[in-house]
Formats: structure tokens, C-alpha cells, sequence
């Protein structure tokens, strides 16, 4: 496997030019034109103009036509010349001297004068050649025994960028050959596994980085690792914008997003593991036709996200020229009515897109334990916003996550694209069976609870945003019970006793064990009852075989002595021949007396090997037991092929219900995310806003035109650890702030955008309160920094980013923007920052623009939707210092001196510059200070969002049988011990107020809800044994996490009660410790029941009154 995946990243990063998908396989040109089909921008028309060995090959071979047949007809020629291209990239010495090996005469580059590589009809040559034909521009690769081997063009790609050896090294008499044991290949041909022997050759897979080779994986008993697909990308602009198409070959889906900014594209492609991409010739030149496409201006940004990558040009229409003659289902999202997707640079200056120095927004949203596809939909979700009705279908089901008190499920999350791809190649073995079934169960169990019935309800719309397609909820769950009921039909699910794995006392059990284990377990034996028994048979037949024919050696050897030293005999198992032979040395009988035992040594016979050889010397058989073990070998690999044929057959009934599992799949992974969501939201002291729709009916509501963020703080902070400063923000215009160095611009800048951009996703946000209107688009530029390979100064890359901000910019939008124009001289960039304020104070946007140009307020601007904010200092010991706190008014001192002395700047160069600017400031005409506003806030209270769900039952029924009924006895018995607890403290006033004692059970492969977060608990874990633990924590779904993932913990179901306080917990936790025992009931922990600050004693007297 690590072979496999060094080629796949290997040929995706290192093969610029080279296509490893079809690109004429599911990617077609219409109107594919006679000579090359490379743009004049990828070749070079002087290096192909003399092709003179080409000519040289095709004149050669077209003597041999009527000999060899028609090798290269005139549609290959454009593909072999594209191949020559690819050739003449190559820089290895080693894939130099085999591309000095080629002739360009046919589409596999063979020479027939070479060894091995014949043409004639019937060879392997001729067909790999009619393959190759099918898909001209792909790595065709071999199966040749236990090895893949490609030849010709291929295996110069496969040693000049997967780094493999050429086969037979670098011998100029050998056409190039090269190739490994295990790698993700495109074609797989089933050839002859002997020198005269054929079989049937066919196309096992069509495997590249958009579709994984899956070939064969039903019979693996292990899960399936299985990479995100990548999709073909194609880009085009027309008059709505920029036009971003994907194509998803494993879905079988595409979408394409018209209207998108360049920033928006950009964004995209930089976050997009895309395999190919495709550049339509519609962006060659801007809006007008005037310019070429890489100038500066429009283009420039994604010009400078291509240039260095592997591209193709294309033209027509540009979805029918990417789309092939499958049928595609068209996923597009539109953007009508949702905010236009996150700009490379807010993306980026968030963390929504790792960047080094940034503090992740993706990571902190999520506990630090959640990864894979719950952390992808979260950065999707984030990347490309949704509609308001999305946006509040997503709050709402945040808002009933934070409130429910029953247990939750695991949520499995299985990717949608390894669902489609099992499925449809019916590739599903019984291990992802198992997992589908879990998807289904849990989608059922949330669809019977009352709590979380309506949380399955509010995330039918988001997922229906990211499957393409809506399902009802009552539709949704009884299919999901239709499926889950047949896999339960089919496949073993565990825990039967009819699956066991065949043993003998005198045949080892790693012989059975290697035998069945491959296909024993996967499906139930009422399904394969007549293969199963013949194994069970034949096993009994060999074990007879064996007792009669080796049992009486053996006895022999252990009874006497040999004189030629000591005698050996074992009945053993030959790993490598799947086989149960006799092992020994001198046994034989020096004298045949007829004894016990001569008659089978007469018997053996040298154990031989699948082709006729002798093993070794020790190894001996008999006719009998090689026939016993020819029939348990044919009725095991019987029971084998249709436990295959079971399991494929599920999967070819469950294709049409690949819909409905996407479905369930998505939506697992949407709610297991927003549940992680809202318990680290909760524990960092985050709350759901207000969110309000910018327009209703076209008519602008006044209320969207306020953003209110109450007690706001740095998302990177943890509030409840004091370390934030709160701030109050009310925006309701657009705000110029200024502020020292270090006064925290762009921390108020990056939490402001963050808070909006969740807040618009329907997610939590780091403040007390919040009302965030539905923008139609959020921006924020940061510093920006040059670009030598763009030939870009920072003030030009600045410029062109500002320019798509400004260009882009309603009255509907958040306009963010960190120290403009501090790229260049200081009047002019003065100038310019002051007609970029004046042109959004127009447009009506609201928003924050930091500077330190303070001759912005000395321009004669006309303003009428701007208010001036700093960043707050005051003087301590003499020195002014940064309070981080948001105020009315312009601060003018932005600390330089004491921020350079700060950084170990030398003393002599701080105090010169004191002097100079002494100087300056006394040439200069004096300027009035600024003065600082600072609003007095009385009366100041903390609105702490302290949630009293009313506890109601868990909803799950309880399990059958002894275990059901333990569980609720000991429910009622904590719950008794607890309430006369409690109402004991509340008489002597050790609790304000007498709570209600709620008794919850977590079954097993359950987890607490987010409700518990931060709350003091105790919990009893009751174990399989009947033994019970109790603890107390502040923590529950970490501390059951530790508790499970010890050694018998695994299925353990835990009941636990919210108390008020740790205090309270630890009196309780002794109080159950010491009680629990006298009720009969057996305790693992019983240290903490000498608690020292708890007495025991009186309680145990208390609760026997």
C-alpha cells in the first residue's frame, strides 16, 4: 500500500503535463480536430516541426502494413505526437535512455525489432495495443502474475515520475518495461499466468486520482481506506462572471457555479485537490477584448494561481465539452439568494484555510478530536455560506443540540463517494455492510426519539444542499428501515454460534483458521447452507484422514528408539501449500516386524508442491489425505465464491437505494459536526445570534442594516479563562478605526468577520449576544506582501485585492480592510485611501477600515455613512499603554517608538529617531491632538445565557433480558440515594435550591449530549459483568471516552445525573461508593469511598432511617 500511494501523490505532483485520467474517456472535445489537440501554448511548434524519427517510424512501418496489419491509423497521430511531447520532458538518465528506445509508429512507442516487442497478431503486445487504443492518453499497466508491468511510453512515465526501475535494467536490446507488485493503476488486463496458457482478458477498473481502483475488495476482511475523489475542473468567464464547473467521475455528478468573482475562484481551486484541470479560451482576454489574459488587472489573481500548474485550453460550450456521454447529475447550488463564497484573503486571514501564523477559525470550532468529514462539511459550510433559510435551518438544529438531554449515537461516517464506488462496482464487503447498517440505525434511532426527531428534521434542507437531492423525512426513514432490515437478512452481524471455525485435536488450528476465516462471518449460513455443510463435512473427512493415516506414526516415534538417534513426527501445517502433512526423520523400521504403525509409514509418500515438485525431505502425505485435502480445498473455496456471490448480490440490490444511503450518510456527518460544534462552542462560552434576513419581497428591512455584537472577544481566546477583552461593538455604518501598534486593529478586524461569517452559517459565535444581519458577501483584506513570480509589488497585489473588494461591494455587505494603502508614499496612498471611504460610504456597505494615514481626516471627503472608532490607550507609570478596548473618536499615537524598544530595537536608533521627529513635528505646522471619547457604561451587567432544559426521559427502550432489568434497578437506586441526598443539603442550606434528580442512561456506542458540557455530573458505568464504577467529572464525554477505550469498556453503558457543583458531586460519588455494596450491587472502585471531607457514616445512617 505504500507503493500505492507514493505513485498516486507521486504522479499527481510531479507529471505537469501529463493527463492520468481519461481525458477522452469521460472527458470529450467535440469537433476533435485532425492535427494535434494541444493549444500552440503547450508545445513547441520548432521541436515538432522535424519530426524525423516519426516519419521515419510510420514510413517503416507502413512497408510492414500488409505484414503486422494497420498499427497506426491516422486518428492515433495526434496522440502518439502528444506522447512524443511528454517524452521529451523526461529528465532521469535512466527514463532518457529508455525514451531512446521508442519509435512513435503506434500509441504504445514499441519497436518490433526490439526483444519482447512483437506486434503479431495473438501476442500480448497486440492486445495491451488494442487497449491502449480505447484510452490513448492513459498509463496502461499489465497483470502478469504477482506484478504490474507497463511498456513502452508508460513505463518511461512510471520510472521518470513514480520512481520505479526499468524491468531488466537499461539493456538496449529490450523494448522499456517497468512496473511494481501493488499500485493504484488505471487498467488492469488478467493475462497469462503461464508461458502457452490465455485466459480471458478483460478491464477489471478504471482507476486514477478521481476514482480509486477497487477491484477484488469484497473479499478483504478489513475496512477499505478510500481517498477523497478529485474532480476534473474547468474554468470559464462570461458577462455574469467567472463560471467554475466540476466533474466527479465516481458520483457521477457535476456542478457548475456561474457568477463567481475571481477571489471566489481562486479560493476554490486553492482548496480543491483537483487531478486536471481546463482553462476555456474565453479568459485569454478581460471584459473588453483588449487585454491578454496574465496583465495586470482582471485575470491577474487566477493567472497567477494557474501559471504554475498543469493546464489545458478548450473552447465551445464549456460544460457540454467537459461533460462525456454518461449521464451526469447536475448538483450545482445556485447562488441566487446566498452570500457569494469567502474570498481567498478573508479565507485565509480567518484560518478557514490553514495558514501558517493565522489562528485557525476551523480548528477552534470544533473539539480538538474532530477531523475528516465532520471538519470538511464545517469548512465548506464556512467557504461557501449558505442561504438565510439554510443558514437558520442550521441554527435552529444548534439551538434544539445545546437543549436535549438523552444520549446521541456515534454518528459513522462513511464517505459518500466510497459508497457510490462500492456499490456500483459491488465491491461492498461485509465489514462496510456493517457500517452502512450503522448509518441506517442511527438515522432510525434519531427518527424515534422525540428530541432528536426534530433536529433530523431541521437538517433535511442542509443536506439536501450538499446530496443534490430532498427526501422527506418519513420517506427517509422507512427506507432506511427497509435497508437496514435486509443486510440484516444477509449479512452475519456477530454473535452466532453456526460462523465458528472448524477444529481437530490433531490438525493445527492455524490450518482451519487460514482456510475459512477469509469467508467465514460475512453472511448468515442459512443463505450458503449447502456449502457450508460440505466444508463441514470435508473437514471431518480430512481430520479422519489425518487420525488413521499419521495418528499411528506419530504414536510409533514417541514409543521407539531409533538407532539412528532420536526419532521426530508431527502432524503440521505448510503455511505456503495450504496443506497438512506429516513432518519427520527417521522413522523408518531398520526391521519390518509388522508392529503398530508400519503399514502407514509403507503409505507415505513425498509431499509435492501445486507444480509437481517435491517439498523437502521431512515433508511426507498419503493418497488418502491429499484427497481429503483436495475436497475440503474445492468445498471451501465453493463456500468462498458464494459468500462473494451473496455479498455482490446485496450490493447490486442495494444500488438503487444509493440515493437514500448518500442521503443518510451526509446528513450523519452534518449532525455528528454541528453536535461537536455546539459542545466546544458551549464549553468556550459561545452563543447562537440573532441572524436577520438583508431583504424581504426585494424591500431592504431597516433592522439588516445593524450588526450588534455584545461582549464580543478574539474567537482565538477562551473567554472563560479571562484572558479576552470584551468589546461592545454597534455597527450600523461604516467605522475608520486607528489605534496605536499593537492596540488590536486587526484582532477587532479578524473577530469581527469571523463572528459575522458564523454568525450567517447559523453557527455559534464568540460573543454574549449577537444580531448579525444576512450579508450578501463578507471581505477582508489584510497586509498584503509582494509577489516576485507574479512580478507584483505589495501595493499592486494590494490594489488588485481592494479593487474586487470595492468592485464588489452593496449596500448588503461587510467590508473589512487592515491598514490601507500602506504600501506606498504617503500623500498619494492618503488619496487614495480617502476615495476608496468615500466610494463605500456611497454604497452603504457597513464595515471597518484601520489606518494609520491620519491625513485622511484633513481631505475635504464627502461622508455621510461613516463614524470614526479607535482602539483605546491610557498612561500607566508615565507610559501610555494599549487598553484593547473599542471607543468613540481618532487616536493619533500609534506607540511606534515604544513598540520598535519593545523589539530589541538598539536605544541609540530609537532615541536619533525621537530627535528627527522632534524636528519634523517642529517644521511642520502643528495639528490639534486627538481626543479621545471614551463611553462610560453604567450600570454594566453580564448577560450570562444559563440554559435550564427540562430534563425529560431518554427515549431509548430499554435492552431485553437480565442486563435490562439490572440497569433499572440500579437506576432506581441512585436515584432514590440521590434525591434523599440532596434534600438533606437543601435543609441545612449547603444548596440554594432543591433540583430535580434525573436519572439518564448512555448505551453503548451512545455519547452524552452537548448539554452536559461543563456541567458537574457523577455516572455509574455498568459493565457486561454486572461490576459497576462510580466517578464524578466536569467533564463527561472526555472522561467516558478514557473510560471506553480500556480493555472491556468497550460496550459499556453508563447513567449519569447533573448536580449543582463539583463539591456536591464528589459527597454524592462517596455517598453511592459506600451505599451501592449494601444494596448487593459489585463495585470496581471503592478507594474513594473514604473521601476525607465526607462523612460516610452519618449518611449511611441517614438513608437507613
Amino acid at each position: 500500500m505504500a507503493i500505492q500511494r507514493l505513485l498516486a501523490s507521486s504522479l499527481v505532483a510531479a507529471t505537469p503535463r501529463w493527463l492520468p485520467v481519461a481525458a477522452d474517456s469521460f472527458l470529450r472535445r467535440r469537433h476533435r480536430p485532425r492535427c494535434s489537440p494541444l493549444p500552440a501554448l503547450l508545445f513547441n511548434r520548432r521541436s515538432w516541426s522535424k519530426p524525423r524519427k516519426v516519419s521515419r517510424s510510420i514510413s517503416m512501418v507502413s512497408r510492414k502494413m500488409n505484414k503486422q496489419g494497420d498499427l497506426c491509423n491516422e486518428g492515433m497521430l495526434p496522440h502518439i505526437l502528444w506522447w512524443k511531447e511528454k517524452m521529451e520532458r523526461c529528465r532521469k538518465p535512466s527514463s532518457m535512455q529508455l525514451t531512446q528506445r521508442l519509435v512513435y509508429s503506434n500509441i504504445l512507442g514499441l519497436d518490433p525489432t526490439l526483444r519482447n516487442g512483437s506486434l503479431k497478431d495473438g501476442s500480448l503486445n497486440t492486445e495491451m495495443l488494442q487497449f491502449k487504443s480505447k484510452f490513448p492518453r492513459e498509463v496502461l499497466l499489465c497483470r502478469v502474475g504477482d506484478f504490474y508491468e507497463a511498456v513502452g511510453f508508460d513505463a518511461c512515465i512510471l520510472v521518470e515520475h513514480a520512481g520505479l526501475n526499468p524491468f531488466g535494467g537499461l539493456r538496449s536490446d529490450s523494448i522499456p518495461k517497468a512496473g511494481c507488485p501493488v499500485m493504484c493503476i488505471v487498467e488492469e488486463i488478467q493475462g497469462p499466468t503461464q508461458a502457452r496458457a490465455r485466459k480471458g482478458r478483460f478491464i477489471s477498473g478504471h482507476a486514477h486520482p478521481g476514482s480509486p481502483y477497487v477491484f477484488g475488495l469484497a473479499e478483504v476482511d478489513h475496512d477499505v481506506e478510500f481517498p477523497d475523489p478529485m474532480p476534473v475542473v474547468g474554468i470559464s468567464r462570461s458577462a455574469k462572471g467567472y463560471c467554475l464547473i466540476s466533474v466527479l467521475e465516481t458520483m457521477k455528478t457535476y456542478s457548475a457555479e456561474e457568477g463567481l468573482t475571481e477571489e471566489a475562484v481562486v479560493t476554490k481551486l486553492r482548496i480543491c485537490r483537483y487531478h486536471h484541470l481546463y482553462l476555456h479560451s474565453s479568459l485569454r482576454n478581460n471584459s473588453s477584448g483588449t487585454s491578454r489574459w496574465g496583465e495586470f488587472g482582471e485575470g491577474g489573481l487566477l493567472w497567477g494561481e494557474c501559471s504554475g500548474k498543469s493546464f489545458e485550453w478548450f473552447d465551445g460550450n464549456p460544460i457540454e465539452e467537459l461533460l462525456c456521454k454518461t449521464i451526469f447529475r447536475n448538483v450545482t447550488v445556485s447562488l441566487e439568494g446566498r452570500p457569494q463564497p469567502l474570498y481567498l484573503g478573508t479565507a485565509t486571514q480567518i484560518g478557514v484555510i490553514p495558514t501558517e501564523g493565522i489562528p485557525s477559525l476551523l480548528k477552534i470550532v470544533l473539539p480538538p478530536n474532530f477531523g475528516g468529514l465532520p471538519s470538511l462539511y464545517i469548512r465548506d459550510l464556512l467557504l461557501n455560506p449558505p442561504s438565510f433559510d439554510v443558514a437558520s435551518s442550521v441554527q435552529e438544529a444548534c439551538r434544539l443540540m445545546g437543549s436535549i438531554t438523552c444520549s446521541i449515537p456515534e454518528f459513522t461516517c462513511i464517505p459518500a463517494a466510497k459508497l457510490v464506488k462500492l456499490l456500483e462496482s459491488k465491491e461492498v464487503n461485509h465489514i462496510e455492510f456493517c457500517r452502512i447498517k450503522n448509518v441506517l440505525d442511527e438515522v432510525l434511532f434519531m427518527g424515534s426519539n422525540a428530541e432528536l426527531s426534530a433536529i433530523l428534521n431541521k437538517l433535511l434542507d442542509p443536506a439536501a444542499i450538499v446530496t443534490g437531492f430532498k427526501v422527506e423525512a418519513d420517506i427517509l426513514v422507512n427506507e432506511c428501515s427497509f435497508i437496514s432490515q435486509r443486510i440484516a437478512e444477509v449479512i452475519s452481524l456477530g454473535g452466532e454460534s453456526d460462523q465458528a471455525i472448524t477444529s481437530s485435536e490433531y490438525i493445527p488450528k492455524e490450518f482451519f483458521n487460514d482456510m475459512e476465516s477469509s469467508w467465514k462471518g460475512r453472511v448468515k449460513r442459512v443463505h450458503a447452507e449447502e456449502e457450508f455443510s460440505n466444508v463441514d463435512i470435508a473437514a471431518e473427512a480430512l481430520s479422519t484422514a489425518v487420525i488413521e493415516d499419521f495418528l499411528p506414526i506419530i504414536s510409533r516415534v514417541k514409543s521407539v528408539m531409533s538407532s539412528n538417534g532420536s526419532s521426530k513426527g508431527e502432524i503440521c501445517y505448510a503455511k505456503e501449500h495450504e496443506s497438512v502433512w506429516f513432518k519427520g526423520r527417521r522413522f523408518t523400521p531398520n526391521v519390518w516386524a509388522n508392529t503398530p504403525g508400519e503399514l502407514q509409514i509403507k503409505q507415505l509418500k513425498p509431499a509435492i508442491d501445486s507444480k509437481g515438485r517435491k517439498v523437502g525431505e521431512e515433508w511426507f502425505t498419503t493418497i488418502k489425505v491429499e484427497n481429503a485435502l483436495t475436497r475440503y480445498h474445492e468445498a471451501c473455496d465453493n463456500a468462498k465464491r458464494k459468500v462473494l456471490e451473496l455479498l455482490r448480490g446485496l450490493s447490486s440490490e442495494l444500488q438503487d437505494k444509493i440515493n437514500v444511503l448518500v442521503f443518510c450518510s451526509t446528513m450523519l456527518i452534518i449532525t455528528k459536526a454541528l453536535f461537536g460544534h455546539v459542545s466546544e462552542g458551549r464549553r468556550r462560552g459561545w452563543v447562537l445570534p440573532t441572524i436577520s434576513p438583508l431583504c424581504k419581497d426585494n424591500v431592504r428591512e431597516e433592522i439588516s442594516s445593524e450588526m450588534e455584537l455584545s461582549g464580543t472577544f478574539p474567537y482565538w481566546l477562551d473567554a472563560n479563562q479571562g484572558n479576552a477583552i470584551l468589546n461592545d461593538v454597534h455597527m450600523h455604518s461604516l467605522f475608520i478605526l486607528t489605534g496605536p501598534n499593537g492596540g488590536g486593529k486587526s484582532s477587532m478586524l479578524r473577530s469581527v468577520c469571523a463572528a459575522a461569517l458564523l454568525g450567517i452559517c447559523g453557527l455559534m459565535v464568540p460573543a454574549a449576544s449577537a444580531v448579525i444581519p444576512h450579508f450578501d458577501s463578507i471581505m477582508l483584506h489584510m497586509k498584503a506582501y509582494d509577489s516576485p513570480a507574479d512580478g507584483k509589488s505589495s501595493f499592486q497585489i494590494e490594489m488588485s485585492e481592494i479593487r474586487s473588494l470595492v468592485c464588489q461591494a452593496t449596500a448588503r455587505s461587510l467590508v473589512l480592510i487592515d491598514e490601507i494603502c500602506r504600501g506606498t508614499e504617503t500623500a498619494k496612498g492618503t488619496c487614495i485611501a480617502g476615495s476608496i471611504i468615500e466610494r463605500l460610504d456611497n454604497v452603504g456597505c457597513i464595515g471597518i477600515i484601520s489606518t494609520h494615514l491620519h491625513g485622511i481626516f484633513d481631505l475635504p471627503l464627502s461622508l455621510h455613512n461613516t463614524d470614526f472608532k479607535a482602539m483605546g490607550t491610557e498612561i500607566i507609570d508615565g507610559c501610555i499603554q494599549p487598553t484593547w478596548k473599542l471607543m468613540d473618536g481618532i487616536c493619533r499615537e500609534s506607540l511606534a517608538f515604544q513598540t520598535a524598544r519593545k523589539e530589541g530595537m538598539p536605544d541609540l536608533i530609537i532615541r536619533r529617531a525621537e530627535e528627527l521627529y522632534l524636528a519634523m513635528s517642529t517644521n511642520s505646522k502643528q495639528t490639534s491632538s486627538a481626543v479621545h471619547h471614551e463611553i462610560s457604561i453604567a450600570n454594566s451587567t453580564v448577560n450570562s445565557l444559563v440554559e435550564k432544559p427540562n430534563y425529560l426521559r431518554n427515549g431509548l427502550e430499554l435492552q431485553s433480558g437480565s442486563f435490562g432489568l439490572l440497569r433499572k434497578e440500579i437506576e432506581s437506586v441512585v436515584t432514590t440515594i440521590c434525591k434523599k441526598k440532596l434534600l438533606d443539603l437543601y435543609h441545612k442550606r449547603s444548596i440554594s435550591e432543591l433540583i430535580e434528580v434525573v436519572c439518564v442512561a448512555v448505551g453503548a456506542r451512545e455519547q452524552p449530549p452537548p448539554s452536559t458540557v461543563g456541567r458537574s455530573s457523577i455516572y455509574v458505568i455498568i459493565r457486561r459483568d454486572s461490576k459497576l464504577y462510580i466517578g464524578q467529572t466536569d467533564d463527561l464525554v472526555g472522561r467516558l471516552s478514557a473510560h471506553r477505550s480500556k480493555e472491556g469498556m468497550q460496550d459499556a453503558t453508563i447513567l449519569y445525573i447533573l448536580v449543582p457543583g463539583k463539591s456536591i458531586a464528589c459527597q454524592l460519588e462517596t455517598l453511592l461508593i459506600n451505599q451501592l455494596p449494601l444494596k448487593g450491587f459489585k463495585l470496581m472502585n471503592k478507594a474513594d469511598g473514604k473521601h476525607r471531607n465526607f462523612d460516610s457514616l452519618g449518611d449511611i445512617a441517614l438513608l437507613r432511617e
